[in-house]
């Protein structure tokens, strides 16, 4: 029998069910950020309000979402990894089966509000909690596991999203997926001592952690590091909020025709992530993000004379009608 690997306190199959399983609650968590964008036009039918109203549960749980960031990961390094994960997921879950019970577009984006302040405690400690666990020249697979969960939570997200809310209803959606982060509460409450690592016993002033931040953006290094982010942030928010309602109100596209097009998009992304991993591990990280970004803007450009085409052919089709009026 092969004896397990100890990494810290825990050995390494142990690691390894954590790793896992923030990989699932990483998932449901951008599942959910992401399924409402493609509901826009549907929820703007539910509120009798327009798309542009219903749009704004988008930024008001993002913004707050990444806000509230920098205060958990210094709340971390104060109290530990544990209670920051576990209290922020159950904030979630208990948040996201609210958000079922909105009966007004106001409620809707006040619970949107706080949902994006209680779970931006998980993701971002459990990358920190991975860099804790394994040196440096080992992340890259178990941070694929977590940014593969975060892709295919934003592919699925997308596109089950719609697909599932003829079938179960939007609040069902919320609801489900409030279930499934208790189930992914419960499995981490079993494995507690899994959260290896301890809290800093020197207190943080707040202008500590502010001087911190602008040391770290005023090198290269970290400052192009945060416009890749940004820039990755802008362009992803952008595609998943506005695509849905674009396919319907260009292509007349309904439920189905939205879902499987964000899936086409999002899928490669969550089935490549370890791939990806293990390319960085072997052959650096330098070149990986900016290729990345790349690509997608070079995807982005390539798109832009399918509008032209598109727009061009409706202006052809307009032009015999404004010359019949005209005559």
């Amino acid at each position: 029998m092969r004896i397990s690997k100890r990494i810290g306190s825990a050995t390494e199959q142990q690691v390894e069910y954590l790793v896992r399983v923030l990989s699932a609650v990483t998932f449901l968590i951008f599942f959910q950020a992401y399924m409402i964008a493609p509901l826009i036009p549907r929820l703007a039918s539910v509120f009798h309000v327009s798309a542009q109203t219903v749009a704004i549960a988008i930024p008001v749980y993002m913004i707050p979402y990444g806000a509230a960031t920098l205060f958990y990961g210094v709340l971390s390094d104060r109290v530990g990894r544990r209670p920051i994960i576990l209290g922020s997921l159950a904030l979630f879950a208990l948040l996201t089966d609210l958000t079922a019970v909105s009966h007004s577009v106001d409620g809707l984006i006040f619970w949107r509000l706080l949902t994006g302040i209680g779970a931006s405690g998980v993701v971002p400690i459990g990358l920190a909690l991975v860099g804790d666990l394994f040196p440096y020249e080992k992340r890259g697979r178990p941070l694929a596991w977590l940014f593969g969960a975060m892709a295919g939570g934003m592919a699925f997200g997308s596109s089950f999203g719609v697909l599932l809310e003829p079938i179960i209803g939007w609040r069902g959606l919320f609801l489900g997926v409030g279930m499934l982060g208790l189930a992914c509460l419960a499995l981490l409450m079993r494995r507690t001592e899994l959260f290896v690592g301890r809290p800093s016993v020197a207190r943080t002033r707040a202008s500590d952690v502010f001087r911190t931040y602008r040391r770290l953006l005023a090198g290269w290094r970290g400052a192009r590091t945060y416009i890749y982010v940004f820039g990755n942030a802008i362009f992803h928010s952008g595609v998943y909020t506005w695509l849905g309602l674009y396919f319907v109100r260009r292509y007349q596209l309904g439920d189905i025709g939205i879902g499987l097009a964000l899936l086409g998009y999002g899928v490669p992304g969550f089935i490549l992530g370890p791939v990806i991993g293990r390319a960085a591990d072997r052959w650096g990280r330098r070149w990986l993000i900016p290729a990345g970004l790349g690509i997608a803007a070079i995807a982005g450009v390539a798109a832009i004379p399918l509008y032209r085409s598109e727009k061009s052919s409706n202006i052809k089709a307009q032009q015999p009608a404004v010359a019949g009026i005209l005559l």
